[in-house]
């Protein structure tokens, strides 16, 4: 049996995915940049050193950027799309601003797509805010959840930003999403 790109062993991330400042939607130092940030962990709990993750958002205003995300970054528009690689730990960080909700009454999130090593296919699953909790407690897809697994799918906030931990298996497993389509990502 001949293998295909599905099967042949990777990942080779490092080869045509990275770019300079991939994991900066907006500076560092502007002054509503917040650090989304966390770890990728596999079902023993061990860091996942080779993971990418993308994340897709609305901006403050919870419009979601329609023109293609830009691969150079020009240090001061926001594009609505990064992508971070793990560190040898498995962490991760972005430098974004936070979200606000696409429609009125919606609770804010960022979509995050994983690639990893083991992985046929990326992994989709969002990070809601987690300031506001009657709009998660009314959120449609949060409420489809069952609610001992929804915290997986909402980030905490720290001093230094948001933390948005990504477990690909076992009993603290990230609740994952399927699409039909890609577009229906912001439904």
């Amino acid at each position: 049996m001949t293998a295909v790109p599905g099967q042949t062993v990777g990942p080779f991330f490092h080869l045509g995915l990275e770019f300079p400042q991939m994991n900066e939607l907006v500076p560092p130092a502007s002054p509503r940049a917040v650090r989304l940030h966390g770890q990728v962990t596999d079902g023993d709990g061990n860091p996942v050193p080779d993971a990418v993750l993308e994340i897709w958002q609305a901006d403050p205003q919870g419009h979601v950027l329609r023109t293609p995300g830009s691969l150079r970054r020009d240090g001061w528009t926001f594009t609505g799309w990064g992508r971070a690689a793990t560190d040898p730990d498995g962490h991760y960080q972005f430098f974004t601003l936070e979200p606000g909700a696409t429609e009125q009454g919606r609770a804010p999130f960022f979509a995050v797509t994983v690639l990893a090593r083991g992985l046929l296919d990326r992994l989709f699953t969002r990070a809601y805010l987690p300031d506001d909790p009657d709009l998660l407690a009314s959120d449609t897809l949060l409420e489809s959840v069952a609610p001992d697994r929804r915290a997986t799918l909402i980030a905490r906030r720290e001093p230094n930003g948001l933390v948005f931990d990504v477990s690909l298996q076992g009993p603290a497993e990230t609740v994952f999403l399927t699409y039909p389509r890609l577009r229906d990502a912001w439904a």
